[in-house]
């Protein structure tokens, strides 16, 4: 499986929400194609688990993405409550993505 490389400029957008009371910042950048290819995920507070959290599963789902899962199986496979919203700082991104599409 082969990594898919992203132009050096590309389309970027920034969501900016609230999670479990925090404030984050996502950057979501796409392929040539407008397909997610990126994500980036800052909390209001740094150095905090939560801050770390965030960054580190945004890289996840970035390779991810890279290496070609679909956004919509991550969104697909991340853990929900009974109500189906999504119990993790992924799935709350990749949430308002789907909503904006």
């Amino acid at each position: 499986m082969e990594r898919k490389r992203l132009s050096n400029r590309r389309a970027h957008e920034v969501i900016a929400f609230q999670f479990r009371g925090r404030s984050y910042v996502a950057g979501v950048g796409r392929f040539d194609d407008g397909s997610i290819a990126e994500l980036f995920i800052d909390a209001e507070k740094q150095s905090t688990d939560a801050a770390d959290d965030a960054r580190d599963a945004a890289v996840t789902a970035s390779l991810a993405l890279q290496f070609g899962c679909p956004m919509d199986a991550i969104r697909a496979a991340v853990t929900r409550d009974a109500a189906g919203n999504p119990a993790g700082i992924i799935g709350a991104v990749l949430d308002l993505i789907e909503e904006d599409r």
